[in-house]
């Protein structure tokens, strides 16, 4: 019981410190984490097509964006130093966790089938 103990609070410590370095190098470039999500993946290319037009150009742009200053060396505090940037901000994923129960749900019912 301590052993767990200490091993979660071990692990909380280290996923708040791979939170902050992973956040100042998203800010570097102006992304969010969401963009990070591999588009191949089936749940995430039906959250995608099933997302409002704005979020998928907004997904779009901050993309092109962090290409641009990845090219350029250059980061975003740069030419906007000022801007406020919701890095873990959640449009898609809720979607994605849907997809992904109804599918699980869609596998659970047709179990029979398999055997």
């Amino acid at each position: 019981m301590a052993l767990r103990m200490l091993y979660h609070k071990a692990m909380g410590f280290a996923a708040k410190q791979y939170r902050t370095v992973l956040g100042n190098q998203l800010a570097q470039y102006g992304l969010r984490y969401e963009d990070l999500l591999n588009e191949d993946q089936k749940e995430v290319k039906e959250a995608l097509e099933h997302a409002d037009p704005d979020v998928l150009t907004a997904r779009t742009r901050r993309l092109k964006r962090a290409i641009d200053l990845s090219f350029k060396r250059k980061s975003l505090q740069t030419y906007a130093p000022d801007m406020e940037l919701d890095i873990f901000k959640r449009e898609i994923y809720p979607d994605i966790m849907k997809i992904r129960a109804r599918d699980n749900e869609y596998a659970q019912l047709n179990a029979h089938k398999s055997q």
